[in-house]
């Protein structure tokens, strides 16, 4: 496991090489928040850096339902009872399983990593919506890799954190576009025009470090994500 941090976020990355799984601490005045939950085994170096940095856990704020990103989930809510579980009241629904697909949504089947129904067993305590606070940071409804994926931009320094709505590992794309070196993002995301306007939306929000489920942080990226937004125009022009 790697740990790199910038100001107040740290990357925790797990098999950093091979498959690089990330997860995300982001340290409040007196409290921390965890992004996302990496692998199964995740959640020991996840404590132990919480107790490095001297503060608690007290949000998981997971940013959509698949199996590398809620892999240590049970387990981190058993060692911390009382941190509150935050997600998208659209994930939700994915998180227990549910893989249906809404009639207002593009109708082409959620892929990648999905939980088996009843095999997650924390219930999140708050659902959330596009612009809702949790602590410093702010919710980005931003869909595309799943149904109900969302962002969150720490309002203090405009650190934004993205899920798989984009990866910068094998370089930078935004979720559907393959990259050769790194095509799992890719593969396992269920609307490519849904994703190409949350990155839109990414951009617009103007971040000053771009942090990503699968890659390494990335700061002052607005030109490079207008550089990812370019090429996945082009190559999905005829389809969007």
């Amino acid at each position: 496991m790697k740990i790199t941090k910038r100001e107040s976020t740290y990357q925790l990355s797990f098999m950093p090489r091979i498959f690089p799984a990330n997860c995300f601490i982001i340290e409040e005045e007196k409290e921390l928040t965890l992004i996302d939950c990496a692998l199964p085994y995740s959640y020991k170096a996840i404590l132990q850096t919480s107790a490095q940095i001297g503060k608690p856990i007290t949000r998981i704020v997971l940013t959509h339902a698949h199996s590398d990103h809620i892999g240590s989930l049970d387990s981190l809510k058993q060692a911390l009872p009382e941190a509150d579980v935050f997600i998208s009241k659209r994930e939700e629904k994915l998180l227990r399983g549910e893989t249906s697909i809404e009639k207002e949504e593009e109708q082409t089947p959620i892929r990648g990593g999905v939980p088996a129904p009843k095999s997650i067993k924390t219930v999140p305590n708050q659902l959330v919506e596009d612009g809702d606070n949790i602590g410093s940071l702010q919710v980005l409804f931003t869909p595309g890799h799943t149904p109900g994926s969302i962002s969150l931009l720490d309002r203090r320094n405009r650190h934004l954190i993205v899920g798989d709505a984009m990866q910068t590992r094998g370089g930078i794309a935004v979720s559907g576009d393959t990259r050769p070196w790194f095509p799992f993002p890719a593969m396992a995301t269920w609307s490519k025009q849904t994703s190409l306007a949350s990155v839109r939306k990414i951009s617009e929000a103007n971040p000053t470090l771009l942090a990503v489920g699968h890659g390494n942080m990335i700061e002052n990226p607005n030109d490079q994500i207008t550089i990812a937004i370019q090429r996945a125009q082009n190559k999905w022009k005829e389809q969007i």
